[in-house]
């Protein structure tokens, strides 16, 4: 028999670090191999590397004296290269776009941390956000706890390994975010995702029960545009990739050659006035934007407040599952100060503006046997009117109680 026990954020404990204003800088380092022998500098990085800047990106860090090998500083392109030289591009201290750092704990054990993730804050380093990342925090908490622990301060490098994120939450969604503190729970925790995920139990129902073979459950809370027909709804669309504009790798869409995908949707308020709804949504896949591509699939795109494209909906997925533009843009003649691209004209998947919050997490403990079920306070503008009311009742009963005491307080000083 599995014991239960259930963890509600109510002020369990919050820490960040400020950021500073430029980040460290990066290092990249490559190997030559014997078949690149004979090649010239400028011709290797602008191949090999060409997703991180353009051919005149790459000249202006090699004059700029931002390449070494093996040690020593090389500004001529030109220069040809050996089998076994270790090359090192130098990439500057920048100052990182504005990002939240204060985060909170919603339960933390021997072997696990879960968080409680703001939108804004990214959380594994990537793009322009290296430094700004939960990631980072949760290694500057690690580092702070070593050093009161053993009461000097600790060097970069030679603390105990820190925790680690173990499954991806969007820098625009907010939420819960599950990390692993030791290596065990890092591997098991890691095999719940890979098994994928998915809720047993009615709507509504937060005293959630694992199968024997699904050890753990996700359910996001969103805010989508029109009104959905039905109060229930599965979507099974495939996502896969396809080439676009300042993303690397390939953009995630809906597209019928892609990996399976599935998430249940459940309406939870539906709003005439505002033509919207609000859902609740639980993925039995963990594809990369399910949520943000299967919504906007069936035409009902995630509400949002993007600064900067002036949408009312999600910034990137329109409509369709698909981004708002295509492979059309050309940065080949278009970089920063320091060589690298510049930022995209275009959405990218990073980009902020939508409402999608990680509301609730069971799972399976990895090391203990009982079951964690953890849920995130939610957004209010994600609340339904009901659930703003019972709040607001709880508020004021809260008040009441203060006044009470205070009342008494002052009675007892008079007499």
């Amino acid at each position: 028999m599995l014991n239960s026990r259930e963890k509600t954020a109510r002020n369990f404990d919050t820490f960040g670090t400020p950021w500073p204003d430029l980040n460290d800088g990066l290092t990249y380092t490559d190997t030559i191999k014997p078949n690149i022998t004979g090649s010239s500098l400028i011709d290797f990085y602008s191949s090999k590397h060409s997703s991180s800047a353009p051919l005149q990106g790459w000249l202006f860090r090699i004059q700029n004296k931002q390449i070494t090998i093996d040690g020593g500083i090389v500004t001529d392109p030109e220069t040809i290269l050996r089998a076994g030289s270790e090359l090192v591009y130098h990439r500057l201290s920048w100052k990182e776009p504005d990002a939240p750092y204060l985060l909170e704990v919603l339960y933390e054990d021997d072997d696990l941390v879960i968080l409680n993730k703001p939108s804004g804050l990214q959380v594994l380093p990537g793009g322009l956000f290296q430094q700004r990342t939960v990631l980072t925090q949760l290694q500057w908490r690690s580092w702070k706890r070593s050093s009161s622990s053993s009461g000097f301060s600790v060097r970069v490098g030679t603390q105990e390994p820190h925790p680690v994120p173990v499954h991806r939450l969007g820098r625009g969604t907010s939420g819960i975010l599950l990390c692993a503190k030791t290596k065990i729970a890092k591997v098991r925790l890691a095999a719940y995702f890979a098994e994928g995920t998915s809720v047993v139990g009615d709507k509504g129902n937060s005293n959630l029960e694992l199968g024997t073979a699904r050890k753990i459950s996700k359910v996001y809370r969103a805010l989508a545009k029109g009104i959905l027909d039905k109060d229930e709804v599965v979507i099974k669309q495939p996502i896969g990739m396809i080439r676009y504009p300042g993303v690397a790798k390939g953009l995630y869409v809906a597209s019928p050659s892609g990996k399976p995908a599935l998430s249940k949707v459940n309406v939870c308020e539906k709003d005439m006035q505002n033509n919207s709804t609000i859902v609740e949504v639980e993925i039995q896949s963990g594809r990369p934007h399910q949520i943000r591509i299967h919504l906007s699939s069936i035409g009902h795109p995630l509400v949002g407040t993007a600064q900067i494209y002036e949408f009312q909906w999600d910034p990137l997925y329109v409509a369709g599952g698909h981004p708002n533009c295509s492979d059309s843009e050309s940065r080949d003649d278009c970089y920063e100060g320091d060589g690298g691209y510049q930022r995209p004209t275009k959405p990218v998947p990073g980009d902020c503006g939508y409402y999608l919050h990680a509301h609730q997490l069971v799972v399976y403990h990895p090391t203990m046997n009982e079951v964690i079920n953890v849920i995130a306070p939610l957004p209010f503008i994600l609340q339904t009117e009901e659930e703003k009311s019972v709040k607001q009742n709880i508020d004021l009963q809260k008040v009441s109680g203060i006044t009470d005491c205070l009342w008494c307080w002052s009675k007892k000083k008079l007499s």
